[in-house]
């Protein structure tokens, strides 16, 4: 695969773009419109389709122009992006569309060259690359975690046991020499796409593949990529204290300082000691990046000395808080928050979804 005559790349890519236009999904964000492109990258970067759906309607809702997201107030961009986790790029888009806004008046005149979009804050050559090509016909490749997979299975050197590291470091040069110039937007989101609906990080469905002539990929290399990535993965066990009073929550904001969701509100995090002699109320799971953790979570009386350095919040001002994603989840299982489903969900229930690597997927 590593020398790709001119006839062999346009047969590549009409297999490519012919696959793309009969099965790609149909998502809220595919059209020209950059506000709704930009919005949809940046959610759905380290974030599931399934879960970005609701929250990209609710979030169009309540912001429908980068003048409305712009004149909001930082609390409410986070209580809409409450459940989406990495609050740093809900911080950045507030800035972007502020900066763009006091650029431009309405802030609707996006940057149409990558190194005008790469000044935004939050926006790099990913995700520069995505809306120039799909919202502007740019010709610019745009590399996320399923094309990089998708590529470093494309371009596996035969007799290797592992991925070349060409594939790998060099995965922009690669995309690049396969980029379409006439599609470049679809190409950019075909490659996405087969990387987060048919070649899965761990059950590829090789038959499905519409590249699968040219591919170099093998299940004994599949092997070594599932070793690799689970032993990157980390475990925690943590303790959260869920404390009820009438029709009140109690809960704890995070220090503005802090490194990680700083400023969000989540339950009290409980020393793990075996003496406390508290009861698990339930327990969950929860994967932050490479973290798996194993939440217990145990009930809190109203007059604990525990509760500290936080407040009472009525139930129905919970979900106007930006709250962290465990919280959110550890509220919806007690009970306290009514957990709404998308349509996308109800209909795809059951479906394997994508990795969270990033990008389109």
């Amino acid at each position: 695969m590593d020398n790709i005559s001119c006839r062999r790349l346009e047969t590549l890519q009409r297999a490519l773009l012919g696959w793309y236009d009969l099965h790609q999904r149909s998502l809220p964000w595919r059209s020209s419109n950059p506000y709704h492109i930009w919005l949809s990258e940046i959610m759905l970067q380290q974030t599931r389709v399934a879960a970005v759906l609701e929250h990209y309607r609710v979030f169009l809702e309540r912001f429908p122009t980068v003048a409305a997201l712009a004149a909001a107030p930082q609390e409410k961009v986070l209580a809409a992006w409450s459940g989406l986790g990495y609050y740093r790029r809900a911080r950045a888009l507030h800035q972007a569309a502020r900066e763009m806004t006091a650029a431009g008046g309405s802030g609707e005149g996006f940057p149409k060259t990558l190194a005008g979009l790469r000044r935004l804050p939050g926006i790099g050559r990913y995700t520069s690359a995505a809306i120039a090509s799909i919202a502007f016909g740019v010709a610019a490749p745009a590399v996320d975690g399923n094309v990089t997979r998708v590529l470093s299975r494309l371009f596996v050197r035969p007799g290797r046991r592992q991925l070349a590291p060409a594939a790998l470091d060099d995965s922009w040069v690669l995309a690049e020499s396969l980029l379409d110039p006439r599609r470049p937007g679809d190409w950019n989101q075909a490659m996405m796409e087969l990387g987060a609906t048919v070649c899965l990080p761990r059950a590829p469905l090789c038959g499905a593949c519409p590249l699968k002539q040219w591919c170099e990929w093998s299940p004994e290399r599949g092997q070594t990529e599932r070793r690799a990535a689970t032993a990157r993965r980390r475990k925690r066990l943590v303790t959260y204290g869920l404390a009820l009073r009438k029709s009140s929550a109690y809960l704890v904001r995070r220090p503005p300082e802090a490194r990680v969701m700083a400023g969000m509100w989540e339950l009290p995090e409980l020393p793990r000691s075996p003496a406390t002699g508290r009861k698990a109320a339930f327990k969950l799971r929860h994967a932050i990046t490479t973290t798996d953790y194993q939440v217990t979570v145990v009930t809190v009386s109203h007059d604990s000395p525990r509760l500290e350095g936080g407040r009472w919040v009525s139930r129905r001002r919970i979900s106007e808080l930006p709250l962290t994603g465990l919280a959110r989840k550890i509220l919806r299982r007690a009970g306290v928050m009514q957990f709404q489903v998308s349509s996308f969900e109800k209909l795809n229930s059951g479906a394997v979804r994508i990795p969270p690597s990033g990008g389109s997927s």
